[in-house]
């Protein structure tokens, strides 16, 4: 860890210059208490640095948790070994997995599952229910779905070859809408009180205010959504390695986590209004998972309880390159190479999740070692992606 200034404590050995500038921004903020956490894996983002804990006192901003509130991870350890799948051909795993959770930034259901039923009526019970009907009508097909970008479906081994099912999702479509909805409004807010703020994507809502408490249940909704959607897709995932290897799943072990969120939390003797920007929680003993790359090893973590960190670690390896930039400098017989030995999508459109389109993970992990104590190492032999 190092001082980038009293206001900002970074854990990066790999930091651009103008993610450092951007956090600096974010920690001007008069709110901001007691400093903005960078993590190993930060990197630009929209409004706030993606890799960032900023805690404020008395306001949130909304782009500080983004546009895909609740995204985080899932993971299981089943009782299958590497030997239950030895010889076997993983590709009709990956067709099956692709064929039950329906993928890439559009998709949905075509009907609701009966799994789905009760997570949808828990979302219709709780406030927040009324703005996501009125952004997004068609979110209950959504849950169980996928998305593209970096969210993928994998199964991997471990360091002792016991198959883990691991999935990485958020709040898909309503999310998304929610976010951008209340984003406007804080900009709106702030310019009606001529504030000027040294990023629009900075702008904030006043806590005791209506706008706050709206938000903050659609910030909630969101999160619980994009939990269950998770829960809906580990199911199918689950039923779809059983199916495939003929015997029903035992969930052996079971982590979940959050990387896009705000919490009430208490740092530094003050209640704060957490919000982790790509980061996970990490406490004395709390699990987490951290995923690499395309390609690259992901972990299953406990949290060390750092207290300068917030309590914080990365949530993955954190981009080093745009979309577009990588789809210039990678080609497709690299990316084959790079993806040997696991099933997956084989196509073009995976280009800009290259490995090397990320910062390298064993960094990340290493400049973390302050943060998280390392459980497990997962190498993926399957690898479900959306386009």
């Amino acid at each position: 860890m190092h001082t980038i200034d009293g206001r900002l404590l970074s854990w990066a050995s790999l930091l651009e210059d103008s993610t450092r500038e951007q956090a600096q921004r974010t920690a001007t903020m008069p709110f901001v208490f007691p400093h903005v956490a960078l993590m190993p894996d930060a990197h630009l983002g929209l409004g706030a640095t993606v890799g960032s804990v900023i805690p404020t006192d008395g306001a949130i901003i909304p782009a500080a948790v983004g546009v895909d509130i609740g995204c985080g991870m899932a993971a299981v350890r089943t009782q299958f070994t590497a030997a239950d799948l030895d010889g076997r051909d993983l590709s009709p795993l990956h067709a099956q997995i692709s064929r039950s959770v329906p993928l890439s930034a559009g998709g949905r259901n075509q009907k609701i599952r009966a799994s789905a039923e009760p997570r949808i009526a828990e979302l219709r019970t709780m406030p927040g229910i009324d703005q996501a009907d009125a952004v997004a009508k068609h979110w209950p097909q959504q849950l169980g779905t996928l998305g593209s970008g970096n969210h993928f479906i994998e199964v991997s081994l471990d360091e002792s070859d016991r198959v883990w099912a691991f999935l990485h999702s958020g709040s898909r479509g309503v999310g998304n809408k929610l976010a951008q909805k209340h984003i406007a409004v804080a900009r709106e807010q702030c310019r009606r009180r001529f504030v000027e703020l040294p990023d629009r994507d900075l702008a904030y809502l006043v806590e005791g205010e209506p706008e706050f408490d709206a938000y903050l249940e659609a910030l909630l909704w969101a999160q619980r959504f994009a939990f269950l959607n998770r829960e809906e897709m580990m199911d199918r995932v689950l039923d779809q390695l059983g199916r495939f290897l003929g015997v029903e799943v035992q969930a052996q072990e079971a982590i979940r986590c959050h990387h896009n969120y705000t919490a009430r939390e208490r740092h530094f003797g003050r209640e704060v209004w957490l919000s982790r920007k790509g980061a996970i929680s990490a406490r004395a003993g709390e699990p987490g998972l951290i995923p690499g790359s395309m390609g690259a090893a992901s972990y299953v973590v406990v949290g060390k309880g750092d207290v300068r960190s917030l309590h914080s670690a990365p949530h993955g390896a954190g981009r080093s390159h745009s979309r577009t930039a990588a789809r210039k400098l990678f080609d497709r017989a690299d990316l084959d190479a790079r993806m040997a030995g696991v099933a997956w999508g084989e196509s073009d459109a995976f280009l800009d999740e290259h490995p090397d389109a990320y910062k390298p993970i064993d960094q990340v992990m290493a400049d973390a070692a302050d943060l998280v104590e390392v459980r497990h190492v997962l190498r993926q032999v399957v690898n479900v992606k959306g386009n």
